[in-house]
């Protein structure tokens, strides 16, 4: 069983403790964790809680984090929006709000559900919980995916991402105007020290390499195209709050008076790879979603 430490903040006083507590987590519900709270599993200066509890500044809380349950993961028809697949690999255009595969709080509704009912033959490399699954981008990131439907194919797109021949470009909206028009970011993430379930910059982190163009300026906002060098977690977002400009609704690394997305407005939008059999490179574009048109048509229209 893991045991985390979380000191509450400043900013975070008066927030009731599940709602905070599922934020901390990047794949607990707010369910699971009130089940957690009536099971005894989380405990505030040493006191059991209720999940209507508000927490005060420096409270400190304890999370005893329930060894995962085995999963046993179902297919499930959801209409996936697939860009190109064959015999080998399977580009897929992945909705803002779906988590990539199963895990402790989201056992159902991911897209290696929707992938086992779309397609049956998919790479076991990753086990049963992740098959098919090279790479991945968090629940409220839009975008493209490759996946594997064989293992030969999935070691060799693995191998081109390790190389750092895969095109991947993102489109962002973040707070503030950034006054340049291009930059690279080179600084290296690793776990937070303080806070575990978050990535932050360190000396002791890998190596992590962002370039950024700027598109358009709205202002107080910037629309930003990032192309990755590396692939962290959450490199994006982590470099962009390195810089004095995070993504505009981000609830981990952003700040807490922004507009209301429901998560970073974040879209993996050209993914390019040599074909794993043929050698040929492929690209693939996907344009942004309609919420984040709809966003920047309206930020256009005030600005």
């Amino acid at each position: 069983m893991e045991k985390i430490d979380y000191q509450v903040k400043e900013e975070e006083n008066g927030e009731r403790i599940d709602k905070l507590i599922a934020s901390i987590g990047e794949n607990w519900s707010r369910s699971q964790v009130q089940q957690w709270i009536k099971d005894g599993n989380i405990s505030v200066n040493g006191e059991s809680v209720k999940a209507n509890y508000k927490c005060s500044s420096k409270d400190l809380i304890v999370i005893e984090v329930p060894e995962p349950e085995p999963l046993n993961v179902e297919p499930e028809e959801m209409g996936l929006d697939i860009y190109y697949e064959d015999e080998d690999v399977l580009v897929v255009n992945k909705p803002k709000g779906m988590v990539v595969h199963p895990a402790p709080g989201h056992p159902t509704g991911t897209l290696v559900n929707g992938l086992m009912a779309y397609c049956k033959d998919l790479s076991g490399i990753n086990g049963v919980l992740r098959p098919g699954i090279v790479h991945r981008i968090d629940k409220d990131t839009s975008g493209l995916l490759m996946v594997a439907k064989n293992d030969n194919a999935h070691e060799k797109l693995v191998q081109q991402l390790v190389d750092k021949t895969v095109t991947r470009k993102y489109f962002a909206l973040v707070h503030g105007v950034i006054p340049h028009d291009h930059g690279t970011i080179d600084a290296p993430i690793g776990r937070d020290p303080i806070e575990r379930q978050s990535m932050a910059i360190t000396d002791k982190g890998k190596s992590a390499v962002t370039h950024f163009t700027v598109l358009e300026r709205l202002e107080p906002y910037t629309l930003v195209e990032c192309v990755l060098e590396t692939g962290r977690t959450h490199q994006i977002r982590v470099h962009m709050k390195y810089i004095g400009h995070p993504l505009v609704g981000d609830p981990k690394y952003g700040p807490r008076n922004t507009l209301s997305t429901d998560g970073q407005v974040l879209h993996a939008g050209v993914l390019g790879f040599k074909h794993p059999r043929t050698g040929e490179y492929k690209e693939f574009s996907a344009p942004l979603p309609d919420y984040f048109t709809q966003l920047l048509n309206k930020l256009r229209q005030n600005h």
